[in-house]
């Protein structure tokens, strides 16, 4: 009889090429040697073994007080308070275990002393999106939820993403930033205390609205006056803040929010800064379902400064004015058409400030080279 046949169920093929996987037993011996490999060392072409040099990742869970690390998936842990003393003690620790790479979560600030005390240390990090890392230990049946196999999935997801180093933000970039951010928590507190000033009748308590609504309108003129100082003083944002007010429109805080939460404006495309404000129409199709584009994720504080403006562009400029128009006789619906009229105006800031950026030369602010990655963080 012959050799018997691998049987396949019915309504299936067999693979062209199986793959015959062969494991040899090591009291069988050395595998004999080849002539070709008895002859490679007189051969004038040097033949390499390609080695795969693994990248070791320290994933850290960052919490108000202590920092979890993990290296690798299941690799040797530690904890360490999240104080710049405790930092130290981390680099060390990283130091010692030859990490080529820190990453950890976005967790609403606390992770900004770690992610730049570690760069000061020598040590590359990054800092990945929470829900990414939560959907992924998810979708590989990770359902527990503890500090240290945390940090083991933030370490295997950046190992299986391929996560870069992420830039550190220059000083003046932070300091825009801090600006910007108090700048807006005013305003928001002004609004509130207006609104609810309209309720109140007792006359002492006016009083008190009124002071607070004074204080609070000083600190936002000095604000304004100090971002102002900090764009007028760096190059690069100069030309960008020039650029960016031929809009008709365009303003101080549109400029001012634009440099400080989206510096990466002009050095990527249009699509791939859409996509970071989250006014990029997301395809939703499978097979022959064409499902309604949506827009998702990305930079609130940038998307909802375009929301507003873009309704003052559409007043003024020609072009706005007549892609608005044409949206309305198509029946877009009016959360369609603002969604759209921020994206247009996006892309048209984009084109503004890769103009400077080339008309440059390729230098940035304080004349450091551009990048053209979408990982760039501020903090």
């Amino acid at each position: 009889m012959g050799e018997p046949r691998h049987r396949f169920p019915r309504g299936r093929t067999a693979p062209v090429h199986p793959v015959v996987v062969c494991h040899r037993r090591s009291a069988q011996g050395p595998l004999p040697k080849s002539r070709t490999t008895e002859q490679s060392h007189d051969s004038p072409v040097a033949h390499t073994r390609q080695v795969t040099v693994a990248h070791l990742i320290c994933g850290i869970d960052i919490s108000s007080s202590s920092l979890q690390v993990r290296i690798g998936r299941d690799g040797a842990q530690a904890a360490f308070p999240n104080t710049p003393q405790g930092i130290y003690a981390l680099s060390g620790f990283c130091k010692t275990h030859q990490v080529d790479l820190v990453a950890m979560e976005a967790t609403g600030g606390y992770e900004k002393q770690p992610f730049a005390l570690l760069w000061e240390q020598g040590l590359p990090a990054t800092i990945l999106n929470p829900r990414a890392v939560r959907r992924f230990a998810e979708g590989m049946g990770l359902l527990e939820k503890t500090d240290a196999l945390d940090a083991g999935v933030i370490a295997w997801f950046a190992e299986v993403k391929r996560s870069q180093p992420q830039a550190l933000a220059s000083a003046s970039q932070q300091q825009l930033r801090a600006l910007v951010n108090r700048l807006r928590q005013l305003t928001a507190l002004r609004t509130a205390q207006r609104n609810q000033k309209r309720l109140v009748t007792d006359a002492v308590v006016v009083a008190s609205f009124d002071q607070l609504l004074d204080l609070m309108a000083s600190q936002i003129i000095q604000l304004e006056e100090a971002i102002a100082a900090l764009i007028t003083q760096d190059p690069l944002w100069n030309e960008l803040d020039q650029a960016f007010r031929g809009i008709k429109g365009v303003a101080d805080r549109t400029v001012a929010r634009l440099m400080a939460e989206m510096p990466e404006i002009g050095n990527l495309s249009n699509k791939a800064i859409s996509k970071l404000a989250g006014v990029a129409p997301l395809a939703s199709d499978s097979g022959k379902l064409q499902g309604k584009r949506s827009v998702r994720g990305g930079r609130a504080t940038v998307r909802e400064i375009l929301f507003i403006v873009a309704g003052l562009v559409g007043r003024y400029e020609p072009d706005f004015m007549a892609f608005q128009q044409r949206l309305k006789v198509a029946g877009k619906p009016p959360k369609v058409i603002r969604i759209a009229l921020a994206h247009k105006l996006l892309v048209r800031l984009n084109a503004k400030a890769r103009q400077v950026r080339q008309l440059r030369g390729g230098t940035g602010s304080n004349g450091e080279r551009n990048v053209s990655t979408v990982d760039l963080v501020t903090v």
